[in-house]
């Protein structure tokens, strides 16, 4: 069997390219995408239980009349929201120590995978 550390959670953005070795693809957005037929789908499962919430994802783009949040904050509040998430963190946490690859999926204009939600959640995963 392989180890962790050939198995890794990865981060792409929903319209990157599918990669032979990806795994489980998961889009993790509380929106889904726009424009995207059911045929064009390229993950093979939306949680989007595993976005920011909408009140978060508002603030963090200073859409609620307050300024942005900066990351710190939002990570924060994003681990914050993750608490109410352990039945589908466990999920993902018991595939990744089976030696599945997982693929976390985000928006197409998330370009800084690193202040993303995404990279929270891969943390999560992997230091479980």
């Amino acid at each position: 069997m392989s180890s962790l550390e050939d198995m890794p959670v990865r981060t792409r953005r929903f319209n990157d390219p599918a990669e032979p070795d990806d795994g489980y693809r998961l889009l993790v957005t509380r929106y889904r995408p726009r424009g995207v037929s059911k045929s064009e789908e390229s993950w093979d499962d939306w949680w989007p239980h595993l976005g920011p919430s909408r009140d978060l994802h508002a603030a963090f783009w200073g859409k609620n009349g307050a300024p942005p949040l900066d990351f710190a904050t939002y990570e924060h509040r994003f681990l914050q929201e993750m608490q109410a998430q352990t039945f589908h963190l466990r999920a993902l946490i018991h595939r990744h120590k089976a030696g599945e690859t997982i693929t976390l999926l985000c928006s197409s204009a998330c370009s800084d995978e690193s202040r993303c939600h995404r990279s929270i959640l891969r943390r999560l995963i992997e230091s479980r």
